[in-house]
């Protein structure tokens, strides 16, 4: 099975180089990255059964199988190997992301992969080769951003397993990871990040709801709903400054204007974080690691890249009754349009068919 999964790989790699988009030492260390952590996978059955497991994995083990086989049973997600293996991989992050933007636009750099089309980012195995993937940007001129990947998705093409970077988080966490990342190998468009992210995170949403009703977990539903009202907080507080960041860049003024107006613009998106913060949140500080680091273009195109059009699915899942199978279909056959027939569609739906 590895040496087919190797195989496949190695000839995505070959195409990827041969087409000239991005050098040949950035696929060769995805393909190593990716293929060591096939090659350390372990059966999360065969680790529940294992007398040597030692009990608090074992128990992480049982809980992750328990929210795979929700994800197919009661969300329609592919019923396939993925996420039935397990890999401790020994640090943080799985990949570091590199999102970057011109100093006076919101609009996100592109870089265009075969099988995955154009994606605003590029993932890395290796830090080393991220941080300098980085520093070439900068030098540029341009802004950049760096997250931490806790999980990805290869969209069905190997069998993704579950990471310990997975299990940083509380059981509501780990499901929310699993189910969106299967989401992506139900429904994926390639060449349209913003779509697939949001549709990923509609699932993620709906699906840790309905899970934790089934769980009979009432407080760990409002816990979970009050996260995501402050996300939705968050969000329109990072929304504002984005406007106000476009109106500076459409101005008529010099660079050293533009810079000035865009750090005034930052400098309001932390007030008014403060304010959110301890008024209404309660002194929740769960976004201060967020709004305490430096914040760029790259930054806020990046959270908007996984969260503008959520609530377009959101409606159209309410649209479908919140039939999954009917929501799927919904989206498969929006994702079929050509990209601006797209946007223009899941805006203005008013139905599931």
């Amino acid at each position: 099975m590895l040496r087919i999964i190797l195989q496949s790989l190695l000839l995505t790699t070959l195409a990827a180089v041969l087409s000239g988009c991005i050098g040949p030492g950035y696929y060769a260390q995805s393909l190593k990255g990716h293929v060591e952590i096939l090659a350390a996978r372990q059966s999360v059955e065969k680790l529940i059964g294992a007398p040597s497991t030692p009990s608090a994995l074992r128990a992480e083990m049982a809980a992750a199988g328990a929210i795979r086989q929700f994800a197919s049973d009661a969300l329609g997600l592919p019923d396939n190997a993925s996420y039935r293996t397990y890999v401790d991989i020994g640090r943080d992050y799985v990949t570091l992301a590199v999102y970057a933007a011109p100093e006076f636009s919101l609009a996100p750099q592109l870089w265009c992969f075969p099988v995955f089309g154009c994606v605003p980012y590029r993932g890395y195995f290796s830090r080393d080769a991220a941080l300098k993937t980085a520093r070439g940007l900068k030098e540029d001129g341009l802004d950049v951003y760096i997250s931490g990947i806790t999980a990805y998705s290869t969209l069905g093409w190997s069998s993704d397993p579950l990471l310990s970077t997975m299990f940083d988080g509380d059981r509501t966490y780990l499901a929310g990871l699993v189910f969106h990342e299967l989401a992506h190998q139900r429904v994926y468009v390639n060449g349209d990040t913003a779509f697939n992210e949001a549709f990923a995170v509609a699932v993620e949403t709906t699906g840790v709801k309905k899970w934790l009703r089934a769980g009979g977990d009432p407080a760990g539903l409002e816990r979970y709903r009050a996260g995501l009202r402050r996300s939705a907080d968050f969000l329109t507080l990072v929304a504002e400054t984005r406007g106000e960041l476009a109106r500076v860049y459409s101005r008529p003024a010099s660079a050293d204007e533009k810079r000035a107006g865009k750090a005034a613009a930052i400098e309001r998106l932390r007030a008014r974080h403060r304010k959110l913060r301890d008024g209404s949140w309660g002194g929740y500080r769960g976004y201060d690691g967020w709004i305490d680091g430096p914040i760029n273009n790259a930054k806020l195109a990046a959270m908007s890249v996984y969260n503008d059009l959520v609530p377009d699915f959101l409606r159209l899942f309410e649209l479908c009754s919140d039939d999954y199978e009917r929501f799927y279909a919904a989206v498969a056959r929006l994702g079929r349009l050509g990209k601006g027939e797209r946007r223009q569609a899941l805006a203005a739906v008013t139905g599931c068919g």
